[in-house]
């Protein structure tokens, strides 16, 4: 395979274009898309298709070893605390604590903490019915309040593990789990801070009927201790915390087995279980359910597993290190061509996972081969992965649904925000690039 650079860019700009349009126009499943782009870039470089099939089994089986237990478990832990009433409970928790007054921040720390296990989509629909009622008690806008609950979702959904985009991008870059949790959390307080900021800001100027949500009953909490809704999440955090400190040198060993991402994640669908009153036969329903999900999931991080792999055999890196100037970009080109995936095709899980297939050839070039330098890319991408949340996202149509906003105050509040959220997360790893290459 000689191909030349003009054909191997091309090849490449007809396989991100092809994903781009079957996603966006058709409406096509993201697993389809990707299988065909991988295609189209291996014959468009003149690979034989025997060659292509092959990479692309490699490319779907490495990920799948990588990542596919840690899906499951992400899934179904956050599978159960919705169906338990958990997540409810810690949002009902956080509100007493910081009391109506503040009730912006209070659904913006909601949606970070219950977004830590569960997808963001999930969890707006699971917390629309509170954050309706909020808005009736307080008196609160509810653009204002939906726009804070989804920043604080939306925030770790796009730079944390095991949230899909984050974790198969980890995988494709390299670099340590744990840290990335760790780091990432950091992040990305201060892009869900910006995107309830905003929404305070713009969303008192922004007139909604929120009178037609006076006649909606608010579904009861169950019975449970607050810290017992909170266990399940918290426990895996810190076990993954302590086991990626364990790594270094004089660590302790069993806290490297319990800092395991799948073992951490194991101990918390076992707390979540602990606090399950349902019965079995709906427990087990559920169980197949979150299986069922996950595996939509899997197939997408495959195929994009596979894209990077039909990637990794163009020599794209040595490429597009000769025709750009990659040693003086750094983290910037990881950021904009997530923004610009993002934007254009609308799901930052597939935006994450294309840049990533893409930029991990490259990362020698930009000089993020590092431990801190692959970190710093993961959590660049996840800030361009943010913006911009339009019309193209289904995200975005979830919280306009669930909360009754039209379409132009979902675009002057909500969408502004994502481009601040994201523009504050890079602004953010600048920061620590400073200390940390």
């Amino acid at each position: 395979m000689t191909a030349s650079f003009a054909q191997l860019l091309l090849a490449l700009l007809a396989g991100i274009g092809l994903i781009i349009v079957l996603t966006v126009r058709y409406r096509v499943h993201a697993f389809p898309a990707l299988f065909l782009a991988c295609l189209v870039v291996g014959l468009g470089v003149e690979m034989a298709p025997m060659d292509i099939i092959q990479t692309m089994k490699k490319g779907f089986g490495h990920i799948m070893q990588s990542l596919g237990l840690v899906i499951v478990l992400g899934t179904l832990l956050g599978s159960i605390m919705e169906h338990n009433g958990s997540t409810r409970v810690m949002a009902a928790a956080i509100l007493r604590l910081v009391g109506e007054k503040r009730a912006a921040t209070a659904m913006g720390i909601t949606g970070f903490i219950v977004g830590l296990p569960i997808f963001c989509d999930s969890g707006y629909i699971v917390l629309s019915g509170l954050n309706r009622s909020v808005a009736r008690r307080s008196g609160v806008s509810i653009v204002v309040l939906s726009v804070s609950l989804a920043s604080g979702l939306y925030a770790v959904h796009c730079l944390i593990p095991p949230h899909p985009g984050a974790t198969a991008a980890g995988s494709i870059i390299g670099g340590s789990m744990g840290m990335h949790i760790l780091i990432g959390t950091l992040v990305a307080v201060p892009a869900a801070l910006a995107g309830c900021a905003w929404a305070r800001y713009m969303g008192k100027k922004t007139p909604t009927s929120d009178e037609s949500f006076i006649d909606e009953e608010q579904e009861e909490l169950p019975v449970m201790a607050p810290w017992k809704a909170f266990l399940p999440i918290i426990v895996p955090i810190a076990l993954i915390g302590a086991g990626a400190f364990s790594g270094l040198e004089g660590g302790n060993a069993v806290l490297k087995i319990l800092g395991e991402p799948i073992i951490a994640l194991a101990i918390g669908v076992t707390l979540a279980l602990a606090t399950s009153t349902g019965r079995r036969h709906a427990m087990g329903r559920l169980m197949s359910e979150a299986a069922e999900k996950a595996g939509g999931i899997l197939v997408i991080i495959g195929a994009g597993g596979a894209f990077g792999a039909i990637l990794a055999t163009t020599n794209i890196g040595e490429h597009l290190q000769q025709a750009l100037p990659l040693s003086s970009l750094g983290l910037l080109f990881p950021f904009l061509l997530t923004f610009v995936l993002k934007t254009a095709q609308g799901s930052s899980t597939v935006a994450i996972i294309t840049a990533a297939s893409i930029i991990a050839p490259l990362m020698g070039a930009l000089g993020l081969d590092s431990e801190n330098g692959k970190l710093l890319c993961l959590l660049a991408m996840g800030g361009g992965s943010m913006m911009v949340s339009h019309g193209n996202d289904a995200y975005f149509w979830v919280i306009s649904k669930f909360s009754a906003i039209d379409m132009r105050p979902m675009l002057k509040v909500y969408s502004v925000a994502t481009i601040i959220m994201g523009l504050t997360t890079f602004f953010v790893v600048w920061l620590l690039s400073l200390f940390m290459l």
